[in-house]
């Protein structure tokens, strides 16, 4: 059937074949559109490696790409731990969890509370998993989580320490996380491939330059900033790599620098020089070229893709070593003003609980007499 139509099409052209034109058209559109899908759809790992044994640290771990690396970390065996700010019996956790152990036929996934808008609540998690003896295996740390209001809203949200809300989520937490935890991700073995994944965005090219005095117009690249001065100063085997997250497919990078095993860390450190490097690789053209693009020591990826760092502040030492202080005593200080609010708090509520004691029994007493 098909042959003859397109014989009759060919010979007698299509207005010879009914709704020809309209077919040809609705062909050519289709075809269009899976195009542009295709092509917008962003690329696609090609990375694949075997997780069983692997713990994980996955942070934003519920929804968006970090649902999505959770899924495919636990599809290949990889023992799991999502950082959320609900508490693990909180029914919409408990069934996710549910749903997600069912789906990849991995037992090992949990939830931890960590309510990344609480530098209180992120010390007590951190300081929880260090304090072990013997240290606890840990491989992989994702941090996915991030918040963003609209440009057009002009409500300006804090955090229980008084933090803007974007700062802190999107950048101090990870620092602070990160920071208490850095003794646990030294302590790996150093045949141990331990890699710490940072997920950002592309608009940090054009984001307002670098000024600690105005915090909350510039997280973006501060973030990509912390992440270079945090490779440039490691003592270990682990690998900071940076992503740049686009809306199609974002989690394709990110499992990338999960699973390839060409930004293993093992063996490497920050402070070799290019010749060695080049002595190292023997000349080869696929190490070096990769040693010179992204961040110092890292690799920034983008679809699947090492990139070059396009804001001279990333790579800045100076600039790193400013940022990371600046941030360690902003933690400090608003860490003790927290732990002196809460003792004023628990103070207070010490009393309350004695006056009403103390009411109580005077209560009991009145009765008591007007009874005799």
């Amino acid at each position: 059937m098909p042959l003859p139509i397109l014989a009759e099409g060919a010979t007698r052209g299509l207005s010879a074949i009914p709704y020809g034109y309209t077919a040809l058209k609705t062909a050519v559109g289709l075809a269009v559109i899976a195009a542009l899908k295709r092509y917008f759809g962003g690329a696609t790992n090609k990375s694949d490696r075997v997780m069983h044994s692997k713990v994980v640290l996955v942070t934003g771990g519920t929804s968006g790409i970090g649902a999505a690396v959770v899924r495919e970390l636990a599809v290949r065996g990889a023992q799991v731990i999502i950082l959320t700010q609900h508490s693990p019996s909180d029914p919409f956790i408990v069934d996710y969890i549910e749903d997600l152990r069912t789906s990849t036929g991995n037992e090992l996934i949990y939830a931890e509370q960590v309510d990344l808008s609480s530098l209180y609540s992120i010390r007590l998690f951190a300081t929880k998993w260090i304090d072990n003896s013997p240290v606890r295996r840990l491989d992989m740390v994702v941090l996915c989580a991030n918040t963003q209001k609209p440009s057009s809203s002009r409500v300006s949200h804090g955090t229980s320490e008084g933090l803007q809300e974007e700062w802190q989520i999107n950048y101090l937490a990870n620092y602070h996380l990160l920071s208490i935890l850095s003794p646990a991700l030294r302590a790996q073995p150093p045949d141990r491939d331990v890699r710490i994944i940072f997920t950002t965005c592309s608009s940090y090219i054009g984001a307002n330059k670098l000024d600690l005095k105005v915090l909350e117009k510039a997280t973006v690249i501060q973030h990509s900033v912390d992440s270079s001065a945090k490779q440039k100063a490691k003592k270990g085997p682990e690998s900071f790599v940076s992503i740049l997250k686009s809306s199609e497919q974002g989690a394709q990078s990110i499992l990338m620098a999960a699973m390839e095993a060409n930004f293993s860390g093992v063996g490497n450190t920050a402070a070799i020089s290019l010749d060695e490097i080049k002595k190292m690789a023997g000349e080869n053209s696929d190490m070096t070229g990769r040693m010179k693009v992204g961040i110092e020591g890292g690799t920034l990826l983008k679809e699947c893709k090492e990139r070059h760092v396009l804001r001279s502040e990333i790579m800045d030492e100076k600039a790193g070593k400013e940022l990371w202080e600046f941030s360690q005593q902003q933690i400090e200080q608003k860490e003790k003003e927290a732990a002196l609010l809460r003792a004023m708090e628990k103070k207070a509520r010490e009393e309350e609980e004695k006056d009403k004691k103390k009411q109580s029994k005077t209560e009991k007493s009145t009765e008591a007499k007007k009874k005799k």
